[in-house]
């Protein structure tokens, strides 16, 4: 029990500080041993950043392993200072970034662009969770090109992993068979209906991505695409000396035309982070009036302070190519599940989501597990990647309202998929163009959306020609009959 017991329908336990609440484990909530087992096997995730890591930013494995500790303070952050959402990666805009980095050659070019984007994403968050402009920002931006941004990503994520000599192509059985097991726990409507009824499937549920997981890399390691592990006994020891080689401050700092050149990807990435603030505070909505035990504050002014906290400590102690995400959606829908299942499964909604990163955290010095997990890192990426490529698309096209938009948004998003660093920047410029062009009913000044005429299939295509009739027939009126 903590030492600080929330009284019911109050909020949990915190020490203010400023715009923050900090809560601890075992003084302002419990320790969650499900989330525990969680995050002894989840956070393989955080080390599947490792491959890109490597491969993009041109740095060693032990180096790597030192950013990921960094990374791992970062993900406490949120449940520390009063965020109620599992945080994780901007995930779906991995490719993009992966797309902007391939225009740099991988080491010190390389770590001077990842820090500019870095940097660029920080002041985002920072300037629109100071100022509140956040939610007002996003209504501007147009609905298609909002939508092409997400799918486009979705796309670029799984053809990543579909092209020539990528992971699928290389070892298949594994990660198609941990991917249909994902996506079946994850989102099958069957399952779901057997979860209602059968007590076992629903403890699977309640572990989201990991059955899927366990099973690819129990796969791997039969069918011979994965080596063997040697496992290790001890605690890991990161590399922080030669970490220090790989930053700014020893590789120098980019120059203005580097920071220019990264101005749509940080754009980019904050458009599809807001969108994960959004999902993310849906879920605990949807809970939420389940547990009238437990009052909690959506304060999507903190998020942002937070993000931008974590994006910070990211772009000078370990440039990410995940970037600091509000988010882990598949993480979070978790808890938010068992946290609906009442305050004997799960105290508080922070002690579900701080218990879940303090185990994270702690798993990056066991070294028999992270050894366990070495061989098998791009299998972790893989199936992240290829989920997130499935809900971009899904939560992309349920976003367009007709089939101007989606005809608007199916452009952008190829244009974004296209294997060019400069395609983020085309698929911004174009988004907007066709904006103007085609979805305006008025090219210059201001229009009222409820003038627009729609010219889509069915109901709407129907409406428009009655609404096309209407408004002949006024024409065709006098001035008193129109009055």
């Amino acid at each position: 029990m903590p030492l600080k017991t929330r009284e019911f329908g109050a909020e949990q336990p915190y020490w203010p500080a400023g715009p923050f609440k900090i809560r601890l484990p075992f003084i302002h909530y419990r320790w969650e041993t499900p989330e525990m087992i969680q995050g002894l096997i989840m956070f393989v995730v955080g080390l599947a950043m490792i491959p890109l890591l490597e491969k993009y930013l041109g740095m060693p494995y032990e180096a790597a392993l030192a950013f990921t500790f960094v990374a791992g303070l970062g993900y406490i952050l949120p449940a520390l200072l009063g965020v109620p959402l599992v945080p994780g990666w901007i995930t779906p805009a991995i490719p993009v970034v992966l797309l902007y980095l391939k225009g740099f050659e991988p080491g010190p070019d390389a770590i001077k662009a990842m820090f500019a984007l870095q940097l660029e994403v920080t002041f985002i968050f920072l300037f629109l969770g100071v100022t509140r402009l956040g939610s007002k920002l996003v209504d501007i931006i147009p609905n298609s090109l909002k939508s092409g941004i997400i799918i486009g990503a979705g796309i670029a994520a799984m053809m990543g992993e579909l092209k020539v000599g990528g992971r699928i192509d290389a070892t298949p059985v594994s990660l198609i068979i941990g991917s249909l097991i994902s996506a079946y726990v994850l989102f099958s409507l069957s399952f779901k209906n057997v979860v209602d009824s059968n007590p076992l499937a629903k403890k699977i549920a309640n572990f989201g991505m990991v059955p899927g997981m366990i099973l690819a890399m129990v796969v791997g390691w039969s069918v011979g695409e994965y080596p063997l592990p040697d496992i290790q006994w001890g605690i890991t020891h990161p590399d922080f000396a030669l970490m220090w080689q790989y930053l700014t401050f020893t590789v120098g700092f980019p120059g203005w035309d580097v920071f220019l050149l990264a101005i749509p990807t940080a754009v980019i990435a904050y458009v599809i982070a807001f969108g994960d603030i959004i999902v993310g505070f849906t879920l605990v909505k949807r809970v939420d009036h389940l547990r009238s035990d437990e009052s909690i504050e959506d304060s999507v002014d903190r998020v942002h302070l937070v993000t931008a906290m974590r994006n910070c400590l990211h772009a000078f102690l370990a440039p990410w190519p995940g970037l600091a995400g509000p988010l882990w959606t598949a993480a979070h829908a978790t808890v938010a599940e068992r946290y609906a299942m009442g305050r004997k499964a799960m105290d508080s909604i922070y002690s579900g989501g701080g218990t879940f990163w303090l185990t994270g955290l702690v798993a990056l010095f066991v070294l028999p597990l992270v050894t366990l997990f070495k061989p098998v890192l791009p299998i972790a990426l893989s199936l992240t990647l290829v989920l997130t490529a499935y809900i971009c698309i899904m939560v992309g096209m349920e976003q367009l309202k007709n089939s101007v938009e989606r005809g608007v948004a199916g452009i952008v998003a190829v244009t974004l998929a296209m294997p060019d660093p400069k395609s983020t920047v085309y698929a911004v410029a174009i988004g907007l163009i066709l904006y103007f062009l085609i979805e305006r009913p008025k090219l210059l000044g201001k229009h009222n959306p409820a003038d627009e005429v729609i010219f889509a299939d069915g109901e709407e295509e129907s409406q428009g020609q009655a609404a096309r009739a209407a408004a002949k027939e006024a024409a065709a009126k006098s001035p008193s009959e129109t009055v």
